[in-house]
């Protein structure tokens, strides 16, 4: 017999990005994921996108370190997968925000790996959990 689950504390309610702009990459998430701006700091140092659920929030670092994943040095620190229809699609309309391919393409017909201005990796992919 197994233990019932204890209520969880609470929920995920943002993933957080360290970038050197959050506006400017609040603006490529918002393009990319079709979010609108939730929260904006007085200083402009923390930007959150939601659509009323989960959240993108970008958070100034003045010395954030761009990732060089996957090669040696600064690894990746994070990554999002994001759910699309079509792949090259997908990449087209994600490069044309500002995105770069990266060359590291470990399964490319599930998952297709970009970049984002700030230099996080991130996924497109079509593999859903159900």
């Amino acid at each position: 017999m197994t233990s019932p689950t204890p209520p969880p504390v609470g929920r995920l309610a943002s993933v957080s990005l360290d970038c050197p702009d959050p506006s400017a990459l609040a603006d490529f998430y918002a393009g990319l994921l079709g979010l609108s701006r939730a929260y904006e700091s007085p200083d402009g140092g923390v930007v959150s996108l939601s659509d009323g659920g989960l959240a993108v929030t970008m958070t100034r670092a003045a010395d954030h370190v761009r990732p060089t994943w996957p090669g040696p040095g600064q690894q990746q620190q994070v990554h999002l997968d994001i759910l699309v229809t079509d792949l090259d699609d997908g990449v087209a309309r994600a490069v044309a925000l500002g995105a770069a391919e990266a060359t590291h393409q470990p399964a490319p017909s599930a998952w297709r790996v970009l970049v984002d201005p700030a230099g996080h990796p991130f996924c497109l992919t079509t593999v859903t959990g159900d």
